[in-house]
């Protein structure tokens, strides 16, 4: 999938990754990608999951992609963090 398609997730509040996942689908867009490591694995679980709920029925998740990245800490040590990639799709009918 391009990067225009994605959505990373951080430490903003979870409607704001919400209205962003709402904006790509309103765009056009049928298939996009929710990506997050670490400590927000939850709030990419939460998105996802408040998005078909509340806001759009149609939409489904089509893969769950695990893993895990070496990252550089604060002090320079390398360090494994989990990775989370969720695809969803709307259906058009």
């Amino acid at each position: 999938m391009e990067s225009g398609n994605t959505v990373y997730i951080g430490k903003k509040p979870i409607i704001k990754y919400i209205l962003a996942c709402i904006t790509l689908f309103h765009e056009g867009l049928n298939k996009i990608t929710i990506k997050a490591r670490g400590r927000s694995i939850e709030r990419a679980i939460n998105v996802v999951e408040s998005l078909r709920k509340y806001y759009m029925s149609d939409i489904k998740v089509h893969d769950v992609r695990l893993g895990s990245e070496i990252v550089r800490s604060i002090n320079g040590e390398p360090r494994r963090v989990s990775t989370i990639t969720i695809y969803l799709i709307r259906n058009s009918t």
